[in-house]
């Protein structure tokens, strides 16, 4: 039995577990549907255009930007002024969901919040007061069967919700839409980043900060840097991504499910938040009425930039590429030498892209890294699991499909 506190957040106690091989726990495999994951897991036949048809009303237009991003009825870079406290950002996530339940667009809300134990931890909430948005903010690390709560926000009679969510998630949501019998699903989503275990994630902060119990806020930011922040007031430390110790990561740091993603970009949102290309604000991209809707509510405290696009990705993909078809073939990476790493930290920011060619980089190797990851550990998946939209994008870089690996029905 689920218990409602006054805040507004609902403690699920969420039985079954995650399925072996390629899942990210999304919650689907712990609902009572037995068959349901077959009908709903992005990595075993996802079907995107079908889907973009159904929830957006049209396909992307590949000869745009809407080939790297999806389908876009608006851009912004943009920040909430002022900014929530504790936000990982600005706040304009958790802002858009508690709008939504203010102004009685849902009821309730499917989110992450911290484990009581663990700030690092997901943990599944189900979020019925605006205020409680609040507990929703920051970043976490780790696996979260949000979609799990989708039972027991029926049971408790909600009809209208939103959902909070990475691409896998909602990708599983958007298949099982129509038979899961809720009036409207308004769908928040974020750009994924690379995923890991909680306990990973512990062992990362080890690596890069002496005081990691102190830690409080970390963020890959698109100067190149990661923000660290503490929670006994010292000033926040800003790190190179070229320092970072990434190299002398364990090789299963980043699960296979996060190296072949096909959705970078939450494609099947109805409004994504991300920061990739912001260029130091955070990243809107309205896809349809809904996302308008929800953006409409936050619009008196969105302050606004023009969008930027500097600078030549090529280059960095291409390095990225060569370092993957190294990783993929279980050879080692080709680490910089120590002497170059300063100077290469303080050249990025300033000559690498910026803004929207930024993000189109991350998408590129993203896709690229799928490829490559599938071919080496699950070929006989590649046919099925990967979409049109990311061979497009990995085709400039010479990666197409030899017949094995197109799909049938294509």
């Amino acid at each position: 039995m689920n218990k409602m506190n006054p805040t507004g957040l609902v403690a699920p106690l969420i039985g079954g577990a995650a399925r072996p091989g390629l899942c990210t726990d999304c919650g689907i495999s712990r609902i009572g549907d037995g068959k349901a994951c077959g009908r709903a897991c992005q990595f075993i036949r996802p079907d995107y255009p079908g889907l973009e048809a159904r929830v957006h009303g049209r396909l992307p237009q590949d000869a745009t930007d809407e080939g790297f991003f999806g389908v876009t009825c608006a851009m912004l870079r943009a920040r909430l002024a002022p900014p929530d406290p504790d936000a990982q950002w600005t706040g304009i996530t958790t802002a858009l969901a508690a709008h939504a339940l203010e102004a009685g667009l849902v009821t309730a809300v499917l989110a992450v919040g911290p484990d009581p134990d663990d700030r690092w931890k997901p943990r599944p909430v189900l979020i019925t007061d605006p205020a409680a948005m609040a507990g929703a903010r920051g970043m976490r690390m780790g696996y979260a069967p949000t979609l799990a709560l989708l039972e027991p926000a029926r049971a408790a009679g909600h009809k209208r919700i939103a959902l909070i969510g990475i691409p896998c998630q909602v990708y599983a949501l958007r298949a099982l839409e129509t038979e899961l019998g809720f009036e409207r699903i308004y769908v928040i989503g974020t750009p994924c980043s690379d995923n890991t275990t909680t306990e990973h994630f512990h062992q990362f902060l080890v690596l890069v900060d002496p005081t990691p119990d102190r830690v409080s806020y970390l963020e890959f930011r698109a100067d190149y840097r990661v923000e660290i922040r503490y929670d006994d007031g010292r000033k926040p430390r800003f790190i190179p991504f070229l320092k970072l110790p990434l190299s002398t990561l364990p090789a299963d740091f980043f699960p296979m499910t996060c190296k072949t993603c096909v959705d970078y970009t939450n494609r099947l949102s109805d409004i994504t938040v991300g920061y990739m290309g912001g260029d130091g604000d955070q990243w809107i991209i309205v896809r349809n009425d809904r996302g308008a809707e929800l953006l409409a509510g936050v619009a008196d405290r969105l302050v606004t930039k023009p969008l930027t696009d500097k600078g030549k990705r090529t280059g960095a993909v291409k390095g990225f590429m060569v370092n993957t078809e190294l990783a993929a073939g279980g050879l080692p990476l080709r680490r910089m030498p120590d002497w170059l790493r300063p100077i290469m930290a303080w050249l990025q920011p300033r000559i690498g892209p910026k803004g929207l060619e930024f993000a189109r980089a991350r998408v590129e190797m993203k896709a690229i890294e799928t490829i490559l990851h599938l071919r080496r550990a699950h070929p006989a998946r590649l046919k099925n699991m990967v979409p049109d939209h990311i061979w497009k994008i990995a085709a400039p870089y010479g990666l197409t499909p030899i017949p094995d690996e197109i799909r049938k029905d294509e």
